[in-house]
């Protein structure tokens, strides 16, 4: 399976923690779903407390990118994280699965030590 490493330009920008990547399937997938929303759109994925875990992921639509973002790009799609939840996220892969039970992004996070059922809350 093919993964997308950041985007890091060169000037200000942070490098990338411990290599947080992104699969082309997700990066497929994410693509599309920006293809409805207004042209610049990114989607952001953060951490925030919460959920049955302690944490969660959260997934949303952005038109403005902080100077200190990592940037997850390719297959026409671009993700944000910051730096707060990259630290949470350090060494994870975001992908994107089909299965009999439906489709999801799914968060493989070594940070985490234990996750809910249904793999949207973690705990470290």
């Amino acid at each position: 399976m093919s993964t997308l490493t950041p985007d890091v330009p060169t000037g200000d920008t942070p490098p990338a923690p411990a290599g947080v990547t992104l699969t082309a399937r997700a990066a497929r997938r994410i693509a599309e779903i920006l293809q409805s929303e207004a042209e610049g759109t990114m989607l952001r994925v953060s951490v925030a407390g919460g959920g049955c875990s302690g944490f969660q992921y959260k997934y949303d639509m952005e038109k403005t990118r902080a100077e200190d973002d990592l940037v997850l790009a390719g297959e026409g799609a671009t993700v944000l994280i910051d730096p707060v939840s990259a630290e949470y996220m350090a060494g994870a892969e975001i992908d994107y699965v089909e299965d009999l039970i439906g489709a999801a992004f799914k968060i493989r996070n070594p940070v985490a030590t234990a996750s809910c059922g249904c793999g949207t809350s973690f705990s470290i």
